[in-house]
């Protein structure tokens, strides 16, 4: 045996064990009994401990010092985990531990708090949250900025400063775009009617499968937050129903595909490898909106969704093609991130990125973060938060201590951008298949030029290798400015 292979091996070791942490992640958000979150913190503390331990192992620094790579893949294999090997030993085994049990326990009590409205049942959980990850960030930080050291968990390479001038760049073009969409006094109609559980979760699993989600690999399920879990050979999602709105249902579902394709069709060779997972949350991203946004929102195939909706469900409130096409990307200033338009969806996670920022940095301090979350959404958004489910409760992440999460959604919609133009560039006779409900030539597509490769390139390289182009935020306004000036005939 060889350093090489020795070090690969106890690596595979290490990442079947973090696929069972996933797993009990995914069973605590959608099947297990409420009275088990204590225990469960517990276990997950125990799992974390034992994968602290084996990615801190002085052992895999000495076998990286011998190990030789023989191909490209071998050397991104040798650079990925000497990378979470550094970061790993900058943090202490009882941080991480309590990092896995509080942030378990405090999912639960999110949930709660969420459901009756009450902010104050879940201040002191989150005031807990951010300390211990405000310790972490000095660890890892070494005397550098702390939110940046969160950020590389989730976008290597990253830092706050450039997604900070990113989305500089980004917000005029959004601003004067929801200005002029507000100006043109077009209101879509709203679909209405009743929309049966059983007959919107068929037809999420038809999309599903239509997006080329393999149902022999992996299940769909109910969750509070939609979200997908898993890599390799089990990739789960979940999705939410709401009777009276089926596009939530629907739309929860395409998105939830797009990331669960990316780890479906990953080369089956890097299985269990650091190789055989997503590079990065932004690219993640990047599949989760191009499949909900350019393809399935796309009039093509809304045209399509549209016959087959009256087809399941009858009078559906809108009386033609068009009209649904207009429902499905409504814009209008609403509460709830999930449910955002395109065009608002940007604005809402740079609220979330000033915020938390300035959580890490200390310059807010949880108590007065509602009151911070309800002015600045006011001011962006020109909508008075009505209930904390509708402001600062409404999302999942910080309970999760998934600080530095939030601006990746907003790189993934670049990165999505990016990809649809070459996309289009290369697949003129899209559309045709896209109205017959079909969107095969594009998730192949994205699956042979980036999917496929799962982190064998830095995050920007996989995109601009996939699309032959560099990043630019152009590309997702220019797509933008198109498509809703058409809707709206600005």
């Amino acid at each position: 045996m060889s350093a090489l292979s020795d070090l690969l091996a106890y690596q595979r070791q290490t990442e079947a064990l973090a696929q069972v942490m996933g797993r009990l992640g995914w069973d605590q958000e959608t099947v297990m009994p409420p009275g088990a979150g204590a225990q469960r913190g517990e276990e997950m503390a125990a799992l974390e401990a034992v994968l602290h331990a084996r990615r801190s192992d002085p052992r895999i620094a000495e076998l990286l010092a011998l190990a030789e790579p023989g191909t490209a893949a071998e050397a991104a294999q040798l650079r990925l985990i000497a990378r979470e090997h550094a970061r790993t030993v900058r943090i202490p085994a009882d941080l991480a531990t309590e990092l896995a049990r509080v942030t378990s326990m405090a999912q639960g009590v999110w949930a709660l708090a969420r459901a009756d409205d009450d902010i104050d049942a879940f201040l002191p959980t989150l005031a807990h949250v951010l300390r211990l990850k405000r310790v972490e960030a000095e660890a890892l930080a070494d005397g550098g900025d702390l939110y940046d050291a969160l950020i590389d968990d989730y976008e290597p390479g990253m830092t706050a400063a450039e997604l900070g001038a990113l989305f500089d760049r980004m917000r005029p073009r959004l601003v004067d775009l929801r200005a002029r969409i507000r100006e043109a006094g077009r209101a879509p109609l709203a679909l209405s009617g009743h929309f049966p559980r059983d007959v919107q979760l068929a037809l999420s699993r038809e999309i599903a499968l239509a997006f080329g989600y393999d149902l022999n690999t992996g299940r769909i399920d109910l969750a509070v937050h939609p979200f997908s879990s898993g890599s390799g050979a089990d990739v789960r999602i979940t999705t939410r129903v709401d009777e009276t709105d089926p596009l939530g249902c629907l739309y929860s579902t395409i998105h939830e595909v797009g990331h669960a394709g990316y780890e479906q069709n990953i080369a089956p060779d890097y299985a269990l490898s650091v190789l055989g997972r997503g590079v990065s949350m932004g690219v993640h991203e990047s599949q989760s909106r191009i499949y909900e946004n350019q393809l399935a929102r796309s009039a093509p195939f809304t045209g399509w969704l549209y016959g087959r909706m009256r087809e399941l469900f009858g009078d559906i409130g809108v009386e033609s093609a068009e009209a649904f096409h207009a429902a499905v990307n409504n814009v209008s200033s609403g509460h709830i991130r999930t449910e955002a338009d395109e065009v608002h969806y940007n604005l809402h996670i740079m609220l979330r990125f000033d915020l938390e920022r300035a959580l890490i940095a200390g310059d807010l301090e949880v108590e007065d973060l509602e009151a911070a979350w309800n002015d600045r959404f006011a001011a962006d958004f020109g909508v008075t938060v009505d209930r904390p489910r509708n402001g600062m409760l409404q999302d999942v992440h910080w309970s999760a201590g998934l600080f530095g999460y939030f601006p990746t959604y907003s790189l993934g919609n670049v990165y999505a951008g990016v990809l649809h133009e070459a996309l289009r560039a290369d697949l003129p006779d899209l559309d045709d298949s896209l109205a017959k409900g079909d969107p095969s030539p594009a998730t192949a597509w994205l699956s042979e030029r980036l999917q496929r490769f799962g982190s064998l390139r830095e995050p920007a390289k996989t995109i601009e290798h996939a699309a032959a182009r560099k990043v630019s935020e152009t590309a997702l306004l220019d797509y933008l400015d198109a498509k809703f000036g058409a809707i709206y005939g600005i």
